[in-house]
């Protein structure tokens, strides 16, 4: 929680609207690494965790063709690995993942409004695919990109 809450509070303080600070508690993170959904990367030698992301199998809440695809969400590097690498590495390890459970597709969403996140993305091999709209007391709008495999 602390490298989403930092990247929360350096995304904000920048004007970015990809996430909003703190809009997700504790307690849905913890379901979520109990079901093994959470990756993260290690500072080398310590338990210092400078990257998390999350992979699931589905998710028809932002894409209505939910079939064949492993999902990256919450995409999260400490400030101090940005530029190494490191969240490269983490979306080939999201690719290599997939492609052994033999999905044929690797998804993603972004906010709209996150320019340097969709060049970020193009860089990485993904594909813009559609939007998606939402109106739930606050208006949105996410960007789906994919891969092939």
């Amino acid at each position: 929680m602390a490298l989403r809450h930092a990247a929360d509070d350096w995304l904000a303080s920048r004007s970015i609207d990809q996430w909003k600070p703190r809009e997700i508690p504790l307690s849905p993170i913890d379901q979520q690494v109990a079901r093994g959904e959470f990756i993260v990367g290690l500072r080398p030698q310590t338990q210092y965790i400078v990257a998390a992301m999350r992979l699931i199998w589905s998710d028809p809440k932002i894409w209505t063709d939910d079939e064949d695809a492993c999902y990256v969400h919450g995409l999260v590097i400490d400030r101090s690995r940005a530029g190494t690498g490191l969240g490269t590495a983490m979306l080939g390890h999201a690719s290599d993942t997939a492609r052994r459970a033999g999905v044929g597709r690797l998804r993603l969403d972004y906010a709209e409004s996150n320019a340097a996140l969709r060049s970020y993305y193009q860089r990485c091999g993904f594909t813009e695919v559609g939007r998606r709209d939402f109106d739930d007391g606050q208006w949105f709008s996410v960007t789906l990109f994919e891969k092939a495999l």
